[in-house]
């Protein structure tokens, strides 16, 4: 959809004319943190990485990060979340030029800003169940219990449920 409408589509449906998408303009701010909170339940992803890495107990890192990945025509409105929330980084990656991500991976500023932001101003969606075990995660790394056996079992588990692992069982589980 985003890249316009298939030739087959245009034959079948000649009179359709895709209206072109609006440019956010340079003027724009984010008007009201419940209108981010949905832009996330929409567009935003929970991501937890566990890594084998030298140097810890467990012989694992986990990582922890929180972005929004948006088309560059774009880019200003990720600007403007990292000015509101006070974190954060623009990302482009040359092997995607037509994207550009806001990304928080700095554990102080998701424990200090992103966590508090969402506990304030709640998800709604499906994706709230993704930033509760995003959340559980970042708690047991705030403890350091991440560095432990059990701790790294505990954040294995909640993260093997996250995004495409979260089934339609357990989301009606979730919902009972």
């Amino acid at each position: 959809m985003n890249k316009g409408l298939s030739d087959a589509l245009r034959f079948e449906f000649p009179t359709i004319l895709p209206d072109p998408r609006p440019i956010v303009s340079s003027d724009v701010v984010v008007p009201h943190p419940n209108w981010l909170t949905g832009f996330v339940d929409g567009e935003g992803c929970f991501y937890v990485l566990v890594s084998p890495a030298k140097g810890y107990s467990t012989g694992m890192r986990v990582k922890l990060t929180f972005y929004i990945t948006q088309h560059i025509r774009d880019v200003h409105l990720l600007s403007q979340i990292i000015e509101y929330l006070g974190c954060g980084r623009l990302d482009k990656v040359s092997t995607r030029p037509n994207e550009a991500s806001f990304v928080v991976t700095k554990i102080g500023d998701i424990l200090g800003k992103i966590l508090p932001f969402f506990q304030s101003y709640p998800l709604q969606g499906v994706k709230k169940f993704d930033y509760r075990d995003f959340f559980e995660i970042a708690k047991i790394m705030e403890d350091k219990s991440h560095l432990t056996p059990e701790g790294l079992k505990k954040i294995k588990s909640l993260k093997s449920g996250m995004n495409k692992g979260r089934t339609l069982n357990s989301l009606f589980l979730l919902f009972i």
